[in-house]
Order: C-alpha cells, then sequence, then structure tokens
C-alpha cells in the first residue's frame, strides 16, 4: 500500500498552497478547505530530511518567508542540524539533516518526506497497519515504526508524546487532525482517528 498524497485542511487553503509550494512539496499535496475544529497538536509532523545544513537553512527561509512561524530554532544537535516550523494551516513540519558540514552548495533537494504520526500504542498501530498490508523497513521496539508506503511518502509511527517532545511542542490537543491521506487501498481510520482515502 502506497501514500499516493496528502491533504491538509485549513480554513484559508490557498495561503496553504503558497506555503506548500516555496517547500517544494506541493507535488504531494493538496490544501482543502475546512472549518473543523481544533486545539492544539494535531498529533502529528512532516520531516523533510535533507543532505547537509545549508539545504535545511534555504528550507527553514523560505517556510518563514512564506507565512511559517519557528517552533524550534534551527540548531546543532547529537545527531544532525534541523529546526521546526509550524506552517499558516497549523502543520509542523521538521527539517533536518544528519550531517553537521556542508559538502556542496544548497541545492533543493529532499532526500525523504516522512509523516508522523503521533499514537497512543505503537504496536497496537503497528498490528493494525500490517494488518492493512504495509511492509515494516524498520522498527525500534515499542517506541518507532517505518513502513515502506511507496517513493514519495514515508510513513512513520511514534508515540504521542514523545514527538510532541521532540517537535518542540505541548501534547496537548482536541479536535480534528487536518489531514487525510491518500492511498492505493480501500478508505480506512486508524485506531488513532487518522483517515485514509483512495486516490
Amino acid at each position: 500500500m502506497n501514500i499516493e498524497s496528502l491533504a491538509l485542511e485549513s480554513p484559508d487553503p490557498t495561503t496553504a498552497k503558497v506555503f506548500l509550494a516555496a517547500l517544494g512539496v506541493d507535488a504531494y499535496f493538496s490544501a482543502r478547505d475546512t472549518d473543523a475544529p481544533t486545539t492544539g497538536f494535531r498529533g502529528y509532523t512532516l520531516s523533510l530530511v535533507v543532505s547537509q545544513p545549508n539545504i535545511v537553512d534555504a528550507y527553514i527561509g523560505a517556510a518563514l518567508e512564506n507565512g511559517g512561524t519557528t517552533v524550534k530554532p534551527v540548531k546543532k544537535s547529537l545527531w544532525g542540524y534541523g529546526g521546526v516550523v509550524q506552517g499558516p494551516d497549523g502543520a509542523l513540519w521538521k527539517v533536518a539533516t544528519s550531517s553537521k558540514k556542508n559538502t556542496g552548495p544548497a541545492t533543493r533537494h529532499i532526500d525523504d518526506l516522512v509523516l508522523l504520526l503521533g499514537v497512543e500504542d505503537v504496536k497496537a498501530s503497528k498490528q493494525f497497519y500490517l494488518d492493512h498490508g504495509l511492509e515494516v523497513t524498520r522498527s525500534f521496539g515499542r517506541k518507532y515504526v517505518e513502513f515502506a508506503t511507496g517513493p514519495n511518502v514515508t510513513l512513520a509511527l511514534y508515540g504521542h508524546r514523545a514527538l510532541a517532545k521532540d517537535a518542540g511542542v505541548s501534547p496537548d490537543g482536541t479536535g480534528a487532525h487536518r489531514i487525510v491521506i491518500g492511498g492505493d487501498a480501500e478508505p480506512f481510520t486508524d485506531p488513532d482517528g487518522f483517515t485514509w482515502h483512495t486516490v
């Protein structure tokens, strides 16, 4: 089962589309109108994994110039270099690299686009997705699971609180997730309320 597209729901889809185009991910994302109530952490993050720090800076800069706001400033850490921004629609975007040095110019190339779902029970959600035909590519016990979901978007599961902490936000939130996952299987809703529809 592949992820073919992602739809971000927003009261202002036009602004969301401008933001997605600035990040260069509009081939995989759409934005659609909604007034579904939502507060706080929506239970997921989107990650752009790139090859070096100056590419992180370029994408974060583009995000901030097109309606994004800083959640976690870009900085070096033990694992590499990265930061988190919030899009104008409220989605959280992490841009990161495991490299700490630049080896060339800043290209506009994304190595991996990851949808990380913050789930209440990683083991149970992993089994749910296995039962729906997904294959695990990486798994770290009850903490983190990654699936083979096609060439464009990788699906991963992480504990809800751990994901919020990684993003630099409170884990509290209510209402709609405001994201719909488009796949090549029958529509379903997972144990944490994330909805999939058939593309």
